[in-house]
C-alpha cells in the first residue's frame, strides 16, 4: 500500500472510531464486513486517488473518492457483502 493509501486509511478509521453511536442514526448490521476490508477494497481500484468520506445511511455505506483524473466517484456499498448497490 503506498503513504497516500496508508495515511487516507488512518484517517478514515480515526474518523470513523471517532462517531459516538449516540450521534450516528444508524449503524451497519453484527454481520457487516469490517470497514478497513471495504476501504482496502475501494483503495485497490484503478482510478482510486484519495477518499472524499464515507458514511452509513439507508442500509449501505455511501462512499465518495477522487479518481485519478480528479473527478468525484459516488459508491454505496452493501455492509454485508462488500458490493456496489446502486
Amino acid at each position: 500500500m503506498n503513504r497516500l493509501g496508508l495515511l487516507s486509511t488512518v484517517s478514515l478509521l480515526a474518523v470513523a472510531l471517532n462517531t459516538s453511536p449516540a450521534v450516528a442514526d444508524e449503524q451497519p448490521p453484527a454481520n457487516a464486513k469490517p470497514l478497513s476490508e471495504l476501504v482496502r477494497t475501494i483503495e485497490q481500484r484503478a482510478d482510486f486517488q484519495s477518499f472524499e468520506s464515507i458514511k452509513f445511511d439507508d442500509g449501505a455505506y455511501e462512499v465518495e473518492y477522487y479518481m485519478r483524473d480528479g473527478k468525484e466517484k459516488k459508491l454505496h456499498i452493501d455492509p454485508v457483502s462488500g458490493t456496489e448497490t446502486k
